[in-house]
This record gives C-alpha cells, structure tokens and sequence, in this order.
C-alpha cells in the first residue's frame, strides 16, 4: 500500500522500555529518571535527528529533550517524573539535512588542504557548498521567531558573502552555538513518529521501598480472657514503629461467618468460642465493608489509622473475594456463585485442601458487570475512610480483565493507592497481574534457599524488562506458608532469611510475631501450615521474650533506612564465592554502597573467597579500601579483588559491609552507632 506521504524516510524501532508491545504502561516511582533507547535511521548516509516526547496525563501539550547518538544507530534520551499517575512518551525523528550538511562541508574543506584526495575526487566546489547551506538557513529562518530569525538571517547572508569571494582556501564557517540554533527550529513536516504512544504509570516512593509487619488484631489483648481489639493494636504501634516498619497490615476486618465455620488446626468441626477464620468473610453483620464487631467500631479503626500515620505508618488491608455462606451477598446475588448440580453453592477447595466455610465468586457469572461494580466499590469504601495501601488476597484466581479494569478505575482518582498481589502462582499469572496493575507482588523468594537458586532468581525479577512491570516483596513466611527451612534451621535460618529479604528486596515483610518468635511446628510433616495457626484461632505472645529477633530486626530496618543503596532493586549485583553455602551481593546507590555476605547453611560455619567484580563497584585495581560491618560497628581494611569471610549462623550469619572506597575516608558520624553482636542475637 503506498503511504500518504512517502517522504517520510526515517524508520524507529526497538524502543525501550515497553511492556507487552505497549500493551502495558511501563512502571516508575516519583522523582524517578525514566531512560528511553531506540534504533533510529534512514536509507543512504544522511544524519538524522530525533527527540523524546513525553507528558503527564493532565498535560495537553508534550515536552521533549533531544534524542542523544550511541553507536549503531542507537540512540536515547532521559527524562523525570515528577508528578503521580499516568504519563504516555514517544519518538519523532528526521533526516537532518543541516546537520548532513555541515558534515560533508567539513570533509569538503579537508580535502581541499589534501593534494591527494583532489586528484582523487576533483577540485571540491566550495562555493555552491556555501550557498546550499544558505538555502537550507532560509527554511530555518522561516520557522524562527524574533532574535532567532534575525541571528540566522545574518548566518545565511555570511555564507553567501564567502560563495562570493570564490577564495582558493576556505575556513569551517559555522559553530556548534549556530547547530544549536539550527536544531531549535527542525522541519517536521516529513519526520516520523513512533507508530504508538506509550504508557508509563508513576507511583509514590512507597512503592519502591517498604517495610511491612503483620499482624492478627484479635490477638493483641494483654488480657487471655477477651478477644483482642483496635485498641490493643493502637497500643503496640509504638513498638512496632520502633523497629522500624511503616506498613501495618491487618488480615481481613471484617464478620466472620457461622456457617462451616473452622475450629483450630483447620479442623472441620467447631465449638462454642472458636473464632473462625478472618478469610471467611460476612455474616449477618455485613459483608466486605463491615467491621467485626469485637474488633470494635469505624471510628476506633480511623483512630488507628490515624495514630498509625502519627508513628509514620499506614494501614495495609486484606482484601480477599470471596464470601461465607453467611455473607449477605449469598442471598442477595446468588448468581454471583457457582452453582453444583444439587443445587448447593461450590466451596472453595484446592485438592486436597477444602474451604467449606468460604464461597468462591464466579467471574462467568452472567451478572459479572455488577460483581465487577460491587468489587470495586469495596475498595471505594475503605479508600473513602482513609486506607491507601491494600494487600489483595489470591488475585490470581479472581479474572485478570477484572483488576486491569479496578485498579485503572481506582487509579483514576486515587494514584497514590498502592496493591499488593498476594500471588504465589505460575510466572506468567504472577507477571500478568503486575502487568495489569498491582504495585507489588508477593514472589518465590520462600522456595528460593540455595546460593544458585537466589542469584538466578534475583536476577530475573531485579533487572529489565522484568522491572519495568514487576516490584518484589519478600516474604520469609506468611500466616499461610511455613517454610522447612524455618521449620528445620532453628534460629539461625530465621535470621539468614530475614538478612536476606532485607538486603535483597527493597520491599519486604513478615508475619509477625510468629517471625521474630521464631514459630517452626508444621502442622504435620511436610506440611508448610502452621500447628496451631492463627487463622483459625487466637494466639497469645510473648513478646518481651528474651529470644526474639526483635533487636536484629530493629538493626536491619535502621540500616535500610540509613543506606539509600537498600531502597531500590536495580543495582543488584552478585560476587563470586568459592563456597556454595556463601551468598554475596551489592547494591548501590548515589555514592552509598552496600556489600552482603551470608552464610546460607544454618548449621555450620562456612568459610570462603569472595571474588569482588571491582570495576563494578568502581574500586580502582590495588586500590585499599574500608569496609564497616553495620551489624557489628567493626571495620576492616581490605585491599583487591579477594577476600575471605567465615560466618557462624549461630552468632552472625552475615556482614552487612559499608564500603568507603578511600581507605581512611570519615565515617558518618551522624548515623547512630551500631549495636554490638550480643545485642542482636543473644
């Protein structure tokens, strides 16, 4: 098919970042430096030239910066974000007749100084050169406006003035201050633009770097008789700020249902007294935006998402879909369910597992646009009463069209909403969901344990085009997932595991205080649920006992927030060891650097070389250089590429290095000094 308008000979591809064919907005946090790259070129040996385009949603007009030469017709260009929501940027680009110009004038004006190349290509008419750049000034001249148009008039009438003089050597008659201006004013009228605009979403810092700790509030009375309340939670938020969390988040809220309901253990038969499981949510009380009554009240929860902000937290809440057979929804939408033959509504079940007190919803339902309205609405209420962040309970069973729709709807008036995909599923589910929206996901990080596994994984989910969609969160456990490296290293696998989602993630939480307790019975061998899990009853804990992990999670929170290299994903660079059981990596960040070195067995000792990527951490070869253990407060003089560790995981199963590239550099005397090994782990 001919095209409108053939002219138009440059061609733009391989543009970066984009996320499923531009299907998808690429993902970025607020104040982020967003980094476009594309093959751009023409036919024969013309220059081109081309620039980024690039607005906020609520901008009518673009802003643009040059596209920048690489080599092999590559070519990129920067900008920042610096407003929340959706921004859509693209490319043009044009044959640059000056700028083509100008390069043959000065291979023109050599040759005419070369007596070989004269013979070779002919006298060089100079002249006519001269006179040609004057007519591509005059076009220029034509789109200039003011003192631009009068500066470029005087350029063109120079270079005629030297056509005129027919001199037998000629002087390079132009500068890089008139290319400049020549490149304010480019004629667009055959220049290519990208076939697509492409999307962006930027969310707020909080997406990028978090620390979250989870809690059951039904399990926070100080007194074993009475079920635990808002109240009680709003007491603790002072500990649990202190060490160092700014994401609470509260397992569903809302009335449990009677009907089914669980007994502890997951036991299929209840008694008078046993509280359920928060996931089966509704009751004659209310459904997905009503309050469990021994909680207390939506004024007492808006006092403690208050209060929590006022200890520099927020309020992250379980949002699960699913309903009771209590629920109000059962008989007020009964085509929201799935019907079996006999006429009874399916239970959730996941064989062998079964959920009888929990009634899935059926996204074929031929009432699917109000469930889709009634969904989002839940989500309206809550944002309406003050939540921003959101922990959505096993999205990847819910449709995929649905939370592309929600969460874009929610985004709409809400960007600064933040949601976290609990999604333990298949790669290209868990990926679809963030590709459809969520802020964050849960990930594999539970079944990744040996030192390969790690910096396989790691290295997947921490560099593009992966992380232009997808941010981790790291989980060491969750109420649902006891891992058997908890469950069989004792207290030594806690900690590495803790170190691990720490460093590794700039997002990470736990389940708390079942992690810094260092809860480790299976229900049964091989199990990875909890004996005696708090889903389905109420826990008392210690926690003042002396063996929690709360001082080494205090530590490594105070770190994180002291070291910018921890609060992002992308620097994430791994270092040879020669022992397996060793695991080191860096991250930095802004002249901030960070090196960790675990052991990986919960054993043993475990010794070994680390083979340090210098040029990486731009250390120069031979060049001494100080590294401080944050854990520890020690400092260590170390000098080329190898160096040795030993770790005991039942002391200090890692170093967390400050590297000081200049060996004797100051050390920061404003971060508060780091507490010694006996008191973190004894």
């Amino acid at each position: 098919m001919k095209p409108v308008e053939g002219r138009k000979r440059v061609i733009i591809e391989e543009v970066q970042p984009q996320v499923g064919c531009g299907r998808y907005p690429v993902k970025r946090t607020l104040g982020d430096s967003v980094t476009v790259s594309a093959a751009i070129f023409a036919d024969g040996h013309d220059h081109v030239a081309g620039r980024l385009l690039f607005r906020h949603e609520s901008e009518s007009g673009w802003r643009s910066t040059p596209m920048i030469a690489l080599t092999n017709d590559l070519w990129t260009a920067t900008f920042t974000v610096d407003k929340l929501g959706a921004w859509h940027y693209t490319l043009e680009a044009w044959v640059d007749h000056f700028g083509t110009w100008c390069s043959d004038l000065q291979k023109r004006l050599a040759a005419q100084n070369d007596p070989a190349a004269s013979s070779v290509a002919g006298p060089q008419d100079i002249p006519l050169a001269l006179r040609t750049g004057a007519s591509l000034l005059e076009s220029v001249k034509a789109r200039a406006k003011g003192e631009d148009a009068r500066l470029l008039d005087q350029i063109l009438v120079s270079l005629r003035w030297m056509a005129d003089q027919k001199t037998k050597l000629y002087e390079y008659p132009t500068c890089d201050d008139v290319t400049k201006l020549v490149n304010e004013y480019p004629d667009l009228s055959r220049a290519t633009r990208y076939h697509q605009d492409l999307s962006l979403w930027v969310d707020r810092e909080r997406a990028r770097y978090s620390t979250w700790y989870e809690l059951f509030p039904r399990s926070t009375s100080p007194d074993p008789s009475r079920h635990g309340t808002f109240a009680d939670v709003e007491t603790l938020l002072p500990d649990i700020a202190a060490m160092g969390f700014d994401v609470l988040y509260l397992p569903p809220i809302h009335p449990i249902g009677n009907a089914f309901r669980k007994g502890p253990n997951n036991n299929v038969a209840s008694t008078k007294g046993d509280p359920g499981s928060p996931w089966a949510i509704g009751s004659n009380e209310g459904g997905h935006t009503a309050i469990h009554r021994q909680l207390g009240t939506l004024a007492e929860f808006e006092r403690l998402a208050a209060a929590s902000h006022a200890h520099g937290m927020e309020i992250a809440l379980d949002i699960a879909f699913q309903c009771s057979p209590d629920h109000p929804w059962v008989s007020e939408h009964p085509v929201w369910f799935t019907k079996r033959p006999d006429g009874s509504i399916q239970y959730a079940e996941n064989p062998p597992k079964k959920y009888q007190d929990i009634y899935p919803l059926n996204f074929e339902s031929s009432d699917w646009a109000s469930l889709w309205q009634a969904l989002h609405g839940v989500f309206a209420y809550w944002i309406e009463h003050g939540v921003r962040i959101f922990r959505v309970d096993n999205p990847h069973t819910k449709a995929l069209p649905f939370w592309e729709w929600c969460i874009a709807e929610i985004h709409k008036q809400h960007p600064d909403v933040i949601f976290l995909a609990e999604a333990f599923t298949r790669p290209h589910v868990m990926y679809s969901l963030a590709k459809a929206g969520f802020t964050q996901s849960y990930t594999y990080f539970t079944w990744r344990n040996t030192s390969t596994e790690l910096q396989q994984y790691f290295e997947e989910i921490t560099r593009p085009p992966v992380t232009d969609f997808f941010r981790p969160n790291l989980w060491p456990n969750t109420p649902d997932i006891l891992h058997a490296t908890l469950q069989n290293g004792g207290r030594p696998a806690f900690m590495q595991r803790l170190i691990l989602a720490a460093t590794l993630g700039a997002n990470y939480g736990i389940y708390g205080p079942a992690f810094e307790l260092g809860e480790n019975l299976p229900a049964k061998p091989g199990s990875e649920e909890y004996l005696d899990s708090e889903k389905y009853e109420i826990r008392r804990w210690d926690r003042a006992a002396h063996h929690s992990l709360a001082p080494l999670i205090t530590r490594l929170n105070q770190i994180r927030r002291e070291n910018s290299a921890l609060q992002s994903d992308g620097s994430l660079h791994f270092h040879p060891a020669d022992s397996p059981h060793i695991l080191c990596y860096s991250k930095v960040a802004a002249g901030n650097l960070i090196l960790v070195a675990i052991n990986l067995d919960p054993t043993q000792e475990q010794g070994g070389w680390i083979d340090l990527d210098l040029k990486h951490l731009a250390i120069a070869h031979g060049q001494p250089f100080d590294v401080e253990d944050l854990l520890t407060g020690k400092h260590y003089q170390w000098h080329g590429r190898s160096n040795y560790v030993a770790l005991r995981p039942d002391v200090m199963p890692a170093h967390i290095f400050r590297i000081t590239r200049e060996s004797g550099a100051e050390i920061d005397t404003k971060l508060i000094p780091a507490p010694a090994a006996a008191e973190i782990f004894e």
